[in-house]
């Protein structure tokens, strides 16, 4: 059964190790550009101690061109479970050939197996492997942008890419085993892949832990170290509750009502650290939610789980529906 899958799929896996190949010299290439930069950044700002200035600013590590590529290796965890998971079964239902492969000395449930796994494995080395050499190339540029919780980056780097091609694989195979049509197979995996990818980038993601909320002085601004993934920020009053906004009456700053002692530096002394400073003696005072950089790995590790769970469910359904059909 390994080598009927190998020699069904043997075609693919050339074509998907080959752009694998080309996608890696590229990223070398520029990488290592962007490395020598950022290295030669480090060492020129080491001397003055103006490194934390680094964060940031515009050192020229790559193109748009280049950042563009890197982005779209997002779909990649998508593509394999698209065009080889959800036909795995469904063409072989919808064509009939299923009759032939399953009246043959293998049992259905082994023939499901052999076959799912194989697919698993690829997608989750191809997966893999595209997220080695992204993560790699990422590296100066997260460094300097501090945005490793950011959409677009968070989900094309590290492990997670590896629990997307799993779902991305089960959720094919379920969904040729349940429509067993090809077309609408290809059409619920990408359905469900795409809004699950947004559900979870958008909504869950920010409230996988408890996140952090500091409160500070207006004029002592705080900004979370490192990469953090910010939820919310704003002002708050007195009595600890947002102030209202300004309406179309109100005398406004940053989005809330300045009170009433603080506005006559709105007109005398309009984007001057005088409001801050009023409003910070009436006791309003500034506040930031965010999940800190140090639950990167955290955050990883929870969402590839999500993943791999959703999959795990997919393909005990396959199995419950084939010895359904078995029955």
């Amino acid at each position: 059964m390994t080598w009927v899958t190998w020699r069904q799929y043997r075609y693919q896996y050339a074509l998907a190790a080959a752009l694998l190949a080309a996608l890696a010299v590229v990223l070398l290439i520029t990488g290592l550009h962007a490395a020598q930069v950022w290295h030669s950044a480090l060492a020129a700002c080491a001397k003055d101690g103006s490194c934390a200035s680094l964060t940031g600013s515009d050192l020229s590590l790559t193109t748009p061109a280049f950042v563009t590529l890197v982005v779209a290796t997002s779909a990649v965890p998508l593509l394999p479970g698209l065009f080889w998971g959800a036909p795995a079964l469904a063409s072989e239902l919808e064509t009939g050939m299923n009759q032939f492969a399953w009246t043959q000395s293998i049992t259905r449930r082994r023939w499901l197996a052999v076959r799912a796994g194989w697919l698993l494995l690829a997608a989750a080395v191809l997966a893999g492997a595209v997220s080695a050499a992204v993560t790699w190339w990422s590296g100066p540029y997260t460094a300097l942008t501090a945005d490793a919780f950011q959409v677009n980056r968070f989900d094309i780097t590290d492990i997670v890419p590896v629990g997307y091609a799993i779902f991305a694989m089960a959720l094919g195979i379920c969904a040729g085993m349940l429509l067993r049509r090809t077309l609408p197979a290809l059409a619920v995996t990408l359905a469900g892949f795409v809004a699950l990818r947004a559900l979870t980038a958008l909504w869950l993601r920010p409230h996988y832990m408890t996140p952090v909320t500091v409160y500070y002085k207006l004029t002592a601004p705080f900004t979370p170290a490192g990469s953090y993934l910010g939820i919310s920020q704003g002002i708050i009053g007195p009595n600890g509750q947002p102030p209202p906004s300004p309406g179309a009456v109100g005398i406004g700053f940053n989005g809330v009502q300045v009170p009433a002692a603080c506005q006559q530096f709105m007109a005398s002394h309009p984007g001057s650290g005088a409001i801050v400073s009023c409003m910070a003696a009436h006791g309003y005072r500034g506040y930031v939610t965010y999940q800190p950089a140090s639950r990167f790995w955290a955050f990883q590790g929870i969402e590839t789980g999500i993943f791999v769970l959703l999959a795990a469910a997919l393909l005990g359904v396959t199995f419950w529906v084939l010895k359904r059909r078995d029955a």
